[in-house]
């Protein structure tokens, strides 16, 4: 990912059933780009880990996210509304949040619901980073 100039893992083990991965977003500074890899299931159990977790990147102040997607091993309606939650959060803090490995069945549920209008998804985090100048 280029010259990363800060790494910061963000995670909670608090209160998860036995065999449930733990989420967890690692945040990398690359270029004018914050990338955040999200590992781990997106459903209605981890969905307030995720909002929280997210929330603190956007405190960051970073001007543009990509949220690399590569790890989410599932994500279900409540994934998609952690996701639309932090674009509109970002949005209105004049913060950029983009997609990038989207797995193929959460970018059916984007294109479904019409949330793929409003989400903009790239094939790779290098796609995204170099329409930020990353």
């Amino acid at each position: 990912m280029g010259s990363c100039r800060d790494s910061t893992v963000v995670s909670r083990r608090d209160g998860w059933e036995h065999g449930v991965a733990d989420p967890q977003i690692e945040a990398i500074a690359s270029g004018r780009c914050l990338v955040a890899r999200v590992v781990g299931e997106m459903d209605y159990v981890t969905e307030p880990v995720f909002r929280a977790q997210f929330t603190e990147l956007i405190a960051r102040g970073d001007r543009f996210i990509v949220l690399d997607l590569s790890g989410v091993s599932f994500s279900d309606s409540a994934g998609l509304n952690v996701l639309l939650g932090v674009w509109r959060q970002a949005d209105e803090g004049g913060t950029v949040v983009v997609l990038a490995h989207v797995p193929e069945p959460l970018r059916r549920i984007l294109q479904m619901t019409g949330a793929d209008q409003v989400l903009k998804v790239y094939d790779t985090v290098t796609d995204a980073e170099a329409d930020f100048g990353g």
